[in-house]
């Protein structure tokens, strides 16, 4: 059985929602920040980097969620969560994930994780002030140039749906306006009704 280790309101979402998509057997393990179960030795022997997520699956464990997602596509390729027999098509996906990952999800963590980056207060001040701005600027550069619609890649449903959604439901804390991103506010709005992510969400916000 696997096992994801997550934290609500955190990234962990986008496996949680995909591991519901694929049907997979699987047990999902909180990790509580407010009791920094996440520095744990329990929870470090797991996952050394002490975050979330991280799957634990029959050859070992995984972290990152790009990482996760295409290992759930590819291990329940009855599910169709990309398009793994092709590769450019497989790459593009991985690409969209890629940069949700490396910019759209730093631009974000700059709002609450400052000292990651600096120790000085006027420097965090600084990034947690300009967060709308770069958080706005990687959801123009979706809406405009990567979302093909009604799914982030086009009529197929894929791993890059639900690393999306559990980006946008951070817009209006990272001071953004949902409203100058009709599709992103849209898709956002349709994964909401999803089965999966409705089960996910259940587990995630009622525990």
């Amino acid at each position: 059985m696997l096992v994801l280790y997550y934290t609500p309101q955190t990234c962990a979402l986008a496996s949680h929602i995909c591991l519901e998509e694929a049907g997979a057997e699987y047990r999902a393990e909180r990790i509580d920040f407010a009791k920094e179960e996440q520095r744990a030795p329990a929870y470090l022997a797991v996952n050394p980097k002490g975050r979330v997520p991280a799957l634990v699956t029959p050859s070992g464990v995984l972290t990152e969620t790009p990482a996760i997602l295409a290992y759930i596509a590819q291990v329940y390729p009855a599910a169709r969560l990309a398009p793994v027999d092709d590769p450019f098509a497989f790459a593009a996906v991985q690409a969209f994930n890629s940069y949700l990952c490396s910019t759209l999800h730093v631009a974000h963590a700059h709002r609450m994780r400052g000292h990651r980056w600096a120790d000085d207060a006027p420097a965090i001040a600084a990034m947690r002030h300009k967060v709308p701005e770069t958080v706005a600027a990687g959801f123009d550069y979706v809406e405009r140039h990567v979302f093909v619609g009604p799914y982030v890649m086009g009529d197929a449903y894929t791993i890059a749906d639900p690393y999306l959604f559990t980006l946008a439901r951070w817009m209006e804390g990272d001071g953004v306006d949902p409203a100058k991103f009709p599709k992103v506010a849209a898709h956002r709005a349709m994964m909401q009704e999803r089965p999966a992510v409705k089960a996910a969400l259940a587990v995630q916000l009622g525990g």
